[in-house]
């Protein structure tokens, strides 16, 4: 595996002082420390977007915290709309710890965005944060003038978990018979409850992610590993994927969950989905993040920006 010199002070840094996991404490001092430790490993990029509110909508369990995001130089134009699912393992991370990807994503598609605070694992297990997530994009598609949005379909976006979540939303969407879905986008994202894919078994120490890791997640979202065969847990064992919203999945190739998101991918196309799946050599899991810092970051989020403008018939040159 490829690495740049860049990247290497990346993950070296990270691997340094990024908190390691520990069973022993709760997820809430889990999510203190990684809070903590965040803003000193990953550089700020804070883009200046025309307006970023926090507020609620109705979800299953009562009101879930969203921030609504309207790009730069939008003004009061009615804008297609994305909701963003933040990762972080079903277990940390927040509307903070992804701001300034959702501020590039709305000022690069040109899109209104809503990032979702769903709820947390393990105090809260699938299919808690999912159903969370299901609500929002509902509600968002049913009532888009909250974000200033136009009436139409909507687009998922997610990055690890949340890109599990917005593959497991949109098979959600198709099987309830809503909301209209007009394309999903899954970064490096968790698709399978299952450790043996080579990627999973190669990509270890070094890399940041680490298969165990992404096996301790899975013991905090699931109640039981019997869980992990439902399609909305681990979307490629979905016995049927007809009907889906065109995909774009962006894989790294330094990342235990490579080959899950790529089989993904692979599985959408057999299913006459259609699907791009774009791996970024050389690259980490979490590389999205690093949008301050890194070229492919901002390629990334170019790719992504392109799929968004496209399944919304929009010019391809950006807001802002």
């Amino acid at each position: 595996m490829t690495v740049s010199p860049e990247v290497r002070q990346i993950l070296q840094y990270m691997e340094a002082n990024f908190p390691p996991l520990d069973p022993s404490i709760s997820g809430t001092e889990m999510r203190r420390r990684v809070a903590q430790t965040s803003g000193t490993v990953i550089p700020p990029n804070p883009e200046a977007v025309d307006a970023a509110r926090d507020d609620e909508v109705p979800g299953p369990a009562g009101s879930v915290p969203v921030r609504v995001y309207r790009p730069l130089g939008s003004g009061e134009a009615a804008l297609p709309l994305v909701v963003f699912f933040h990762g972080g393992g079903w277990v940390l991370c927040d509307l903070d710890s992804h701001d300034g990807i959702c501020r590039a994503l709305a000022n690069a598609s040109g899109c209104a965005v809503v990032a979702v605070d769903y709820r947390l694992a393990p105090e809260h297990r699938f299919p808690a944060g999912l159903e969370d997530c299901y609500a929002v994009a509902q509600w968002c598609y049913e009532h888009p003038s909250f974000a200033g949005a136009a009436r139409g379909p909507v687009a998922v976006v997610g990055d690890s978990a949340g890109g599990n979540l917005a593959a497991a939303v949109a098979l959600m969407a198709r099987d309830r018979g809503g909301p209209s879905i007009a394309a999903q986008v899954l970064v490096y994202p968790v698709t399978d409850f299952s450790d043996q894919t080579p990627s999973h078994r190669t990509t270890g120490e070094g890399y940041f992610l680490k298969s165990e890791e992404v096996m301790y997640y899975w013991g905090q979202y699931l109640s039981d590993p019997g869980e992990g065969d439902n399609p909305y847990a681990s979307p490629l064992r979905a016995p049927d994927l007809h009907g889906l919203p065109p995909a774009l999945i962006v894989t790294a190739e330094n990342d235990p969950l490579r080959d899950e998101g790529e089989a993904y991918g692979s599985a959408l196309l057999a299913a006459g989905v259609a699907v791009t799946v774009t791996r970024y050599e050389g690259q980490f899991h979490s590389f999205l993040s690093f949008l301050a810092v890194l070229d492919d970051a901002r390629r990334a989020m170019a790719e992504i920006a392109v799929t968004l403008r496209s399944a919304f018939g929009l010019d391809p040159v950006t807001v802002a």
